[in-house]
């Protein structure tokens, strides 16, 4: 990645959860860590957060679920960037997830999952150090 762009995120709240709290506190603390983050709003299906990182060509799409559909949602996400040839783009997700559903995600494509109370630091960190 050329130092001369900031890295751009793309985050997203696939499903019905209404709770958005979170993802907004992460786009504005990874905007504070000079990333571009484009947050698409609530109500996301996996199909139209594929639509939206074909056009905006992030280099991360991170999810964010507190209604337990993360199994299900945060894999299809997955799965329609690799149908629009988006494999290389690093994908993270968040909220309210057991740990033990972790390896699961992770062994589907999420390279990483984090929880409640981890710092945006420790977020921008991980970005930065896997973009």
């Amino acid at each position: 990645m050329s130092s001369k762009r900031p890295i751009k995120v793309l985050i997203a709240k696939p499903g019905l959860d209404g709770h958005d709290r979170g993802a907004k506190v992460i786009t504005m603390g990874l905007r504070e860590a000079g990333m571009e983050v484009i947050y698409t709003g609530l109500r996301q299906t996996p199909e139209m957060i594929a639509k939206a990182a074909l056009e905006e060509q992030p280099d991360v799409v991170a999810l964010s679920c507190l209604s337990g559909a993360h199994r299900s949602l945060f894999p299809r996400v997955v799965d329609e960037l690799r149908k629009r040839d988006m494999s290389n783009v690093l994908v993270i997700g968040g909220g309210i997830i057991p740990d033990e559903d972790a390896p699961d995600l992770q062994a589907r494509g999420i390279k990483a999952v984090f929880g409640p109370g981890t710092s945006i630091k420790e977020i921008a960190e991980y970005i930065r150090e896997n973009v």
